[in-house]
């Protein structure tokens, strides 16, 4: 897929990994790896093999793992200077959320060029970042330029439903790849926060919020709809439902939220209100929806299920619940879910995954810092907590400490969070080729 002319990418000859990165992503965007939550999508297969390819093409060789039929991830080892160090892990799901077609623009397997950006599922979640490992690494070999410690690549299955055929697999079957990394690097943070046109806040995620996906099963008393029934299994449910889905926590200023919200303030010159913290998310534009989901536990209740016919009264009634809780509050959040529930309707998980969060400080920081400096000269890079779940809670579990850092220099006109998921997701060619020469530069300072 070469770029051609008039196809909205920017002119000059770019060299090293950046000479690659566009089309990387866009063939990676072209394979469907679309994940439904099940085993009815095409799975990773392909696009494994397609990553293996290319490691084994330039003498990196990748180890092909299977989880089960077409649920596949790729790992590779690339030696360092100093094999004394623990090594650094760098991983990216190759799986993507399912796009209907005829809600886009362009085809979202296309991958196609316009407007300057890469347009297609998994754009920026996360072929992306894929797409500028994959450069990086094949440059780097190709060059015969070692990093100053051994890397572990990971190409993993399975992100977008919780990671069970990919990240936990992995952990829970072959932790010896990952047993002996320190730090890890992946997706949803090192984009850029433009404060004003030659400023800009890269945030780096050090948090994110635990997940439980909980469904819900309330009883009673089946029988005709014409008849009186106070044990109504749908009443009861739809009555529950109501109250999580109405219901605010409280403000909880964990220490990661705590710090961006500060370090916003300072770059707009503006005081720090810790009693109406929520005031500063008029500053942040497209991003304060994500930033406002940190602020505070949240449920959502997504799916219902009762019934089959209009006069007949169920014994029982199911719904499904999205709830997230910030690092530190898992226990205070059951508590509430629980007297929000009440005695008559039980829960259980569907997926239930823990908080992350890590200090904001050491050398893998300072690293990000500078190599974001170098090429955004007067950049500050600010930690922030992300609003949903990556493959870092698997990681964590060895005790890897996580970090986000997919570098983009992104137009402050772009809504970017709202490409997470959504409709016409695409990445700025620029900000792909800008964010090869960050992940270089920060390799050589790791």
């Amino acid at each position: 897929m070469p770029e051609t002319e008039g196809s909205g990418a920017p002119s000059g000859a770019p060299s090293g990994a950046e000479a690659e990165v566009v089309d990387l992503c866009r063939e990676l965007i072209a394979i469907d790896t679309s994940n439904y939550g099940d085993m009815s999508g095409p799975g990773e297969r392909e696009a494994a093999e397609y990553v293996a390819g290319k490691l084994d093409e330039v003498g990196i060789e990748p180890r092909v793992l299977e989880s089960a039929p077409g649920r596949t991830s790729v790992i590779a080892r690339i030696p360092g200077e100093d094999p004394s160090r623990a090594p650094l892990l760098v991983h990216g799901h190759l799986d993507v959320v399912p796009a209907d077609a005829a809600d886009w623009t362009y085809d979202p397997f296309s991958g196609e060029i316009a407007d300057g950006c890469v347009w297609g599922r998994g754009a920026v979640d996360m072929k992306d970042m894929d797409a500028m490992a994959l450069a990086v690494f094949r440059d780097r070999v190709r060059s015969g330029r070692r990093p100053p410690r051994d890397v572990v690549l990971a190409f993993l299955a399975d992100e977008e439903a919780g990671g069970s055929y990919g990240a936990q697999w992995l952990v829970a079957n072959h932790p010896e790849l990952f047993a002996d990394c320190s730090e890890a690097i992946s997706e949803v943070g090192g984009f850029s926060f433009t404060v004003e046109e030659n400023r800009r806040l890269y945030l780096i995620e050090t948090a994110e919020k635990g997940i439980a996906w909980m469904r819900l099963k309330a009883r009673g008393t089946a029988g005709h709809g014409s008849m009186v029934n106070d044990d109504n299994a749908v009443t009861e449910l739809a009555e529950a439902v109501a109250r999580l889905g109405r219901h605010e926590f409280p403000v909880r200023l964990t220490k990661t939220v705590r710090t961006f919200l500060e370090e916003v303030c300072d770059a707009f010159g503006i005081p720090f209100d810790e009693e109406n913290p929520e005031e500063v998310l008029s500053r942040l534009g497209p991003i304060a929806g994500m930033i406002g989901a940190t602020l505070r536990n949240t449920l959502n209740p997504t799916v219902l299920e009762g019934g089959y016919k209009a006069n007949v009264i169920p014994g029982s009634a199911g719904a499904q619940v999205d709830g997230r809780f910030l690092p530190g509050m898992e226990e205070e959040f059951f508590a509430e879910v629980d007297r929000l529930l009440g005695p008559n309707v039980e829960r259980e998980f569907i997926h239930h995954l823990p908080s992350v969060e890590t200090d904001f400080e050491g050398g893998l920081v300072s690293a990000m810092a500078r190599a974001l400096e170098e090429e955004d000269p007067g950049s500050r890079a600010v930690p922030y907590c992300l609003s949903g779940g990556t493959d870092a809670k698997s990681f964590q579990r060895l005790g890897i400490r996580n970090y986000g850092f997919a570098p983009l220099r992104l137009p402050p006109e772009l809504n970017f969070s709202g490409m997470f998921h959504g409709v016409d997701e695409r990445v700025p060619v620029d900000a792909l080729r800008f964010g090869a020469r960050v992940l270089d530069r920060f390799i050589d300072m790791s």
